[in-house]
């Protein structure tokens, strides 16, 4: 263990990481975000409001136990740069990251109470090559290192390639995803809770549409938890 933190220390010192939002070198021990901008981030505080907005994006389309989104997404914010660099720039570890900090401020309370397994919303297989990764996965495997959850990354999948939902309208976003996801194999979520994993809810069509399938599985009961709720003030 000493000889494990005597050479975390030396790399660090050699090869400083910087936070991803403000550019300073970060401490060790932290990981992307320095202290400032980690506690300057827009938090919801949705896991404490029972109908809250993200809820209310799913009533009277697909029943699902609860949802919260853990900050807010404005475009140019500082949580926008945090989330283009893990989309667009190759930085999955800011997933891991980002999820490893929502399930530690989730984890005293009941919010994985009763959950089964995690299941990030998939990519196509084409997407998944031109990434390299699916952003949601990261941010699901960085919740079930805190959680001990385990991460049921097989089973649901996207069966259809489809545009981008960014610029589109409400009524185009729902249309883009439906039937677009599917279950291999029901049984695998059969009687199980699941934890739905997304980057950002906008109007919750795709989470809509993935609960949706995965609700054809005999009694299974969905709960959705996603980085961000975009802010369309």
């Amino acid at each position: 263990m000493f000889l494990k933190r005597w050479l975390q220390a030396l790399i660090a010192l050699f090869y400083p990481s910087f936070c991803v939002v403000c550019g300073k070198p970060l401490q060790q021990h932290s990981e992307c975000l320095c202290t400032g901008c980690n506690m300057n981030l827009p938090r919801t505080g949705l896991q404490h409001i029972a109908g809250n907005q993200a809820e209310k994006l799913f009533w009277g389309k697909v029943h699902v136990e609860r949802v919260v989104a853990f900050f807010y997404y404005r475009k140019g914010s500082d949580f926008s740069h945090i989330f283009n660099k893990l989309k667009y720039h190759g930085r999955y570890d800011i997933g891991i990251t980002m999820g490893n900090m929502m399930a530690e401020e989730l984890i005293n309370g009941d919010f994985f109470s009763g959950i089964d397994g995690i299941v990030p919303v998939p990519l196509h297989a084409r997407k998944h090559r031109m990434r390299g990764y699916n952003q949601s996965e990261m941010i699901a495997r960085g919740i079930a290192e805190v959680s001990g959850l385990p991460v049921l990354a097989a089973g649901l999948i996207r069966k259809k390639h489809t545009d981008t939902q960014t610029r589109k309208s409400v009524f185009e976003r729902w249309n883009n995803v439906e039937g677009v996801f599917m279950m291999e194999k029901t049984e695998l979520f059969a009687g199980k809770h699941i934890l739905l994993i997304d980057d950002v809810l906008t109007t919750g069509a795709t989470c809509a549409a993935c609960a949706s399938a995965i609700l054809t599985a005999k009694d299974a009961k969905v709960s959705i938890l996603a980085l961000a709720l975009a802010d369309r003030r």
